[in-house]
C-alpha cells in the first residue's frame, strides 16, 4: 500500500499542477482583454471630454465625435468664473498639498517609533491606529461639528484641514509602519556609532529611505482629499472646495442654459490635476503599494 501511494503521488501532483495552470490561463484569457478594454474605454472617454471642452455648442450638437474647428479657450475661462468653481479648485489644491504634507510629517515619526522602538505599548497603539481605519465618518461628524462650532471653525478651510489631517493619520501610520520595519537595523547602529541621536537618524537616514512609501501616502491622500464631499458639505457654508463648487456649478449649468462646452471644460479642470499627478508619480505609486503591503 505504501509503495502504491508513493508511485501515485507524482501523478496526482502533476495533475494538480495542470489544473492550476489551466485555471490561471483561463483567468488570464478572460481578465486581460477585459482590463485592456476598460482601459481603452477610459482613455476614450477622457479624450472625448477634453475635445468637447474646446468645441462650440453647435459643434457639440452636430459633430459630437469630430474635432473642434478651433480651440475655444474661453470655455475654460467661463467655467473657472462660473459658480465659484475657480475658488473651489484653489481651496482644494491648498487642502490637498497641506493635508498630505501634514499627514506625512505627523504620521512618519509615529510609524517609525512604533516600528523600531520595542516597547510594551507599541503593539496596542498600532492596533488603535488600525482600528481607526474602520471608524465610519457618519459616527463622528456630529461630535466634530459641535466641537468645531464652539471654537469657531465652522465654515473654515483651516477646520477642514484639521479634520482631513486627523482622518488621514491611521492610514498613514499603518502603511509607513511596514516600510520602516523592513529597513535594516544596521543603518541605525552605524548612525549611533557616528554619534547621531535617534531623532537625527530618522530625519537624515530612515526618512529618505522610505521615499517610495511617502510618495504612495501623499498620492493616495491627495486623491481622497481632492474628491471629498461629505465633510465639505457639512462644515462649509460660504467657503467652498472643489466638490461643493462642482455641485453649484452643475446647478448653474442646469438653470442658466445648457452650455455643454463650459460644463465639459469644468469637468476637465477637475480631472486634469489628478491625472497629471498620476502620470508624474504613477509608477512609484504602484511600486510603493506593492512594497508596503508585501511587508
Amino acid at each position: 500500500m505504501s509503495t502504491d501511494t508513493s508511485v501515485r503521488t507524482p501523478d496526482h501532483t502533476r495533475q494538480g499542477r495542470r489544473v492550476r495552470e489551466m485555471r490561471s490561463v483561463g483567468v488570464k484569457v478572460i481578465l486581460i482583454p477585459f482590463a485592456w478594454a476598460l482601459a481603452v474605454f477610459d482613455v476614450f472617454v477622457l479624450l472625448w471630454i477634453l475635445l468637447s471642452s474646446f468645441k462650440t455648442t453647435r459643434e457639440l450638437i452636430f459633430e459630437p465625435w469630430g474635432l473642434p474647428a478651433s480651440p475655444q479657450w474661453e470655455n475654460y475661462v467661463a467655467a473657472w468664473n462660473s459658480a465659484n468653481l475657480g475658488a473651489g479648485i484653489l481651496n482644494s489644491v491648498v487642502l490637498v498639498v497641506t493635508c498630505s504634507l501634514a499627514s506625512v510629517a505627523l504620521g512618519a515619526p509615529a510609524a517609525y517609533a512604533l516600528a523600531r522602538f520595542r516597547r510594551p505599548s507599541s503593539g496596542p497603539i498600532t492596533i488603535l491606529f488600525i482600528l481607526g481605519l474602520g471608524v465610519p465618518v457618519q459616527a463622528i461628524f456630529i461630535p466634530l461639528f459641535v466641537a468645531f462650532d464652539r471654537i469657531g471653525l465652522i465654515d473654515s478651510i483651516f477646520g477642514l484641514f484639521l479634520i482631513y489631517t486627523g482622518l488621514s493619520l491611521p492610514f498613514t501610520v499603518f502603511l509607513l509602519t511596514g516600510f520602516f520595519r523592513s529597513l535594516p537595523r544596521d543603518l541605525e547602529e552605524a548612525a549611533a556609532l557616528d554619534g547621531l541621536k535617534p531623532g537625527m537618524t530618522f530625519w537624515r537616514i530612515m526618512f529618505p529611505l522610505a521615499r517610495s512609501g511617502l510618495i504612495t501616502v501623499i498620492v493616495l491622500q491627495a486623491i481622497g482629499f481632492w474628491g471629498e464631499t461629505f465633510f465639505a458639505l457639512v462644515f462649509l457654508r460660504h467657503e467652498s472646495t472643489i466638490s461643493v463648487a462642482l455641485m453649484q456649478f452643475m446647478k448653474t449649468m442646469q438653470y442658466t442654459g445648457a452650455r455643454w462646452e463650459v460644463l465639459f471644460a469644468g469637468i476637465a479642470l477637475i480631472i486634469l490635476p489628478l491625472l497629471l499627478l498620476y502620470i508624474w508619480l504613477g509608477s512609484r505609486l504602484v511600486d510603493g503599494i506593492a512594497a508596503g503591503y508585501s511587508r
